[in-house]
């Protein structure tokens, strides 16, 4: 059985940077762990990651990640173009169940298991089980409301907690 469940949502508005995600992680249909933390920051505190999908890979995903940016002196765009090519070619990394949001003061992306790159658009991106729903709400709030990064995200997680199975209200969050 593969460890996974859960919601990570970005949002970049007004010059700032939120990225959360809840507690949550799921040994098939069991909660195992309430209090996951899946969101980090990294790289003197300029660049904040999150993940979904297995716990392990997740992890394995997060210090490759953060070994390039430290090769390339904390440029996320560089490190995560470099992360990407090793996840496509390297035979055990194309191997990994996890996803990755990445972030820093000037770019937000998506690093998805065959080796792809997304920059949103619209400067918000979700990902894992509850992701569709947190997306939708954040995009809604965004619209519609004078709410902060921080509390889009917060807002926005709440919502998919309380559609999605895999996902909790134990939220954190890291700005930028």
């Amino acid at each position: 059985m593969i460890f996974h469940g859960t919601t990570i949502l970005a949002v970049k508005k007004d010059n700032k940077l939120a990225i959360g995600g809840d507690g949550q992680v799921t040994l098939g249909d069991t909660v195992v762990k309430m209090t996951a933390k899946k969101v980090r920051k990294l790289y003197h505190n300029k660049v904040v990651a999150g993940f979904a999908g297995s716990v392990a890979d997740a992890f394995t995903l997060f210090d490759r990640f953060e070994d390039k940016l430290n090769t390339y002196t904390g440029d996320t765009s560089r490190a995560a173009i470099e992360l990407a090519k090793d996840w496509r070619s390297d035979r055990i990394l194309r191997r990994l169940e996890a996803m990755l949001i990445v972030a820093s003061e000037d770019s937000l992306f998506l690093l998805s298991g065959n080796g792809e790159i997304i920059q949103p658009d619209d400067n918000v991106v979700a990902i894992g089980s509850g992701g569709s729903y947190a997306l939708s709400a954040a995009k809604a709030l965004i619209k519609h409301s004078k709410l902060s990064a921080k509390q889009i995200v917060q807002e926005s997680l709440n919502i998919a907690a309380s559609i999605c199975i895999y996902t909790n209200h134990e939220i954190v969050i890291e700005e930028l």
